[in-house]
């Protein structure tokens, strides 16, 4: 695509995978730059926009957050790329991932239990629908027994 020329939202959404919806909101919330308009109203969009909309979908795709991609975004803008400060954006943003992957681990290991002292027959108790309506602090508290405190608690 050559500088000069300019794409409408469905051919920019087809080179990028972008929905064009999402283009639209990137646009509403300053993260894309509003683009050229033809005679008509169209949206125009030009070599920057796309660059810029790939940025933001790779950012995206490594779940940083649209508060991070923006950081991110401004810091690329900078003449002079401060990298410590990226450093920063992405060192904070790989402890949360880190994070995710150990609460994914313990459910893991809690589903794995839960799933191994279901009986294979068909009994009317399930350990799985019991671990269920537990509200994760016992282990042993039920729905039922929640409500009453919660009613309780209201009065």
């Amino acid at each position: 695509m050559e500088e000069t020329r300019r794409i409408a939202i469905g051919v920019l959404a087809t080179y990028t995978g972008a929905n064009i919806e999402t283009i639209r909101y990137y646009e509403r919330v300053g993260l894309l730059p509003p683009p050229a308009r033809s005679s008509g109203g169209y949206r125009l969009y030009g070599t920057d926009h796309l660059k810029r909309l790939n940025f933001i979908r790779r950012a995206r795709v490594l779940g940083f957050s649209l508060a991070d991609v923006r950081k991110l975004l401004t810091l690329a803008d900078q003449r002079r790329r401060p990298c410590a400060e990226v450093r920063a954006v992405a060192a904070a943003h790989l402890d949360d991932v880190k994070g995710k992957i150990a609460d994914l681990k313990a459910m893991e290991r809690v589903l794995a239990d839960t799933i191994a002292r279901c009986e294979a027959g068909s009994g009317s108790h399930c350990p799985m629908i019991d671990a269920l309506y537990t509200n994760g602090d016992s282990g042993r508290r039920t729905a039922a027994s929640s409500s009453a405190r919660w009613r309780r608690s209201a009065r």
